[in-house]
């Protein structure tokens, strides 16, 4: 028993100097100068707010893969010039001209969803809402598929978006040219609507040149029994263009120094993209320069990166700086399916991203209590004297709104290290996606403590013998089994 005893005694002693030494280690590298001259630079109005596509996104980029150079980052294997994973990014305008017409019954309030511009009459089959069971004994091979929006429990704009994409999908394999999906919403749910897809838009380029047609149609019983009646419809869209966008995530690694922990990596990310100039304030001023959203972020990881290939860890690390954020999560999408080092490799990935902050005494980690990292996570806060909590705004989704969904949704436990706020108020707003989010109207002794915080936690989870995970019972839980084939 006092063999135990002892034995326990040493053991906690022996963690604790560890944690120590990780701590004089992290302390030896962050400093408050270092931190205002990256976000200085990379949230000044030289860089014109970071817009995906813009020069000045470019200028942050070779910054960032020039700091990496300088701190011993080593190239990723299959990285072009070093550091970066190019991209072709497309902005698509919406069309000027949407018309579908059917025998005489003409629709023109349309919603496209998918497709390009297209001039045709197709052969028409109605599939009542676009289930599985619906397609049975339906020939639908180049004809255009008639479904109903949403489901027999819910066809309002909710239901519609919650089923759209999986019937869009559906449709296809079943070899449709193309599927309008017919509503019956209200005024303001398809005003609504109209108002998110009547806008340009950026996606990732498809090499896929069959150009789906996807419509949502506003109509009335009708307009449904005259696309049931007529067979086919003719379909009129136009006016729509495309223009491609090079882009660039910002890559770089460190190989660890365990002989078997080195396989496994840790992923530090952060996007560096924010939304560019827009709409000036009272002042006159213009840019959106991102202070918060997300340089702070970018220099988090950069922070890491620094300490880390410094004094390496047990695993390897791997750091990746998200192009297209701002455009919806697309440099991070891009690279979860075209990962540079196989995905089942990625033991974690500890993103950093802000929209602000409304407590200096807390670390907010959207995610903490779903990864079984949580405990180094909150020691490491403790040590820098903040305290860690969890998501205090689940009404946000914020946790499947940020860069780390794209790796969690593959199976990669990805929490995501934010700024401390205890509510979305009037402090977060005051600078979330504003002109106002400057870098001289940020706290630097707090951000001192944020990132020693991070930087701690990111050595305490890659020098864990035992590798991170999800918590049984997470959303995403199962896709980790999987991946990781436990």
């Amino acid at each position: 028993m006092i063999k135990h005893i002892l034995l326990s005694i040493l053991l906690t002693a022996t963690l604790s100097a560890f944690a120590q030494s990780d701590a004089e280690l992290v302390k030896a590298t962050i400093s408050q100068s270092t931190i205002k001259g990256h976000v200085y630079f990379l949230a000044s109005d030289e860089l014109k707010g970071r817009a995906t596509g813009s020069p000045e996104i470019g200028i942050a980029a070779k910054y960032l893969s020039t700091t990496f150079q300088r701190y011993g980052v080593q190239p990723v294997p299959g990285a072009v010039d070093g550091y970066f994973q190019p991209m072709i990014l497309e902005t698509v305008t919406p069309a000027t001209t949407k018309k579908v017409s059917a025998g005489e019954k003409l629709f023109e309030d349309i919603v496209v969803l998918g497709g390009g511009n297209m001039t045709e009459s197709l052969e028409t089959v109605f599939v009542e809402y676009g289930t599985e069971k619906d397609y049975k004994k339906k020939d639908v091979k180049g004809k255009l598929v008639i479904a109903l929006a949403g489901s027999k429990d819910a066809s309002d704009l909710s239901g519609a978006f919650a089923t759209s994409e999986s019937k869009s999908q559906l449709a296809k394999y079943k070899g449709a040219a193309g599927i309008i999906e017919l509503t019956s919403f209200t005024e303001a749910e398809w005003t609504r609507l109209n108002r998110y897809y009547g806008r340009s838009s950026t996606k990732i380029k498809s090499n896929d040149t069959d150009n789906f047609l996807h419509l949502m149609v506003k109509s009335d019983e009708a307009g449904l029994s005259a696309l049931k009646s007529n067979k086919s419809a003719d379909i009129q869209i136009e006016g729509s263009t495309s223009t491609d966008m090079p882009a660039k995530n910002v890559v770089g690694m460190v190989e660890g120094t365990d002989p078997q922990l080195k396989n496994e990596f840790v992923i530090y990310s952060a996007h560096y993209d924010h939304i560019g100039i827009g709409k000036p304030n009272a002042e006159g001023d213009s840019i959106y320069n991102g202070a918060r959203d997300n340089a702070v972020g970018v220099v988090t990881v950069m922070s890491a990166a620094e300490n880390i290939a410094r004094n390496p860890t047990k695993r390897s690390a791997l750091f990746i700086l998200f192009t297209g954020e701002e455009k919806g999560l697309l440099g991070s999408r891009y690279y979860a399916e075209n990962p540079l080092i196989p995905m089942n490799q990625m033991v974690y990935c500890f993103n950093s991203d802000n929209g602000g902050y409304n407590d200096t005494s807390i670390a907010t980690i959207v995610g903490l209590g779903r990864t079984t990292a949580a405990d180094h996570i909150m020691k490491a806060c403790e040590t820098f004297d903040l305290k860690a909590i969890d998501d205090p705004a689940g009404e946000q989704g914020l946790f499947d709104r940020s860069d780390n969904v794209n790796f969690a949704a593959q199976g990669v436990p990805a929490p995501t290290f934010s700024l401390g706020f205890t509510a979305f108020d009037a402090e977060i707003t005051k600078y979330y996606h504003q002109t106002a989010d400057n870098p001289e109207t940020l706290d630097y002794d707090y951000l001192y403590k944020f990132f020693g915080a991070y930087v701690l936690a990111c050595r305490l989870i890659a020098n864990d013998p035992t590798t991170p995970f999800w918590t049984e019972g997470d959303k995403y839980y199962e896709a980790g089994k999987a991946l990781y084939e436990k």
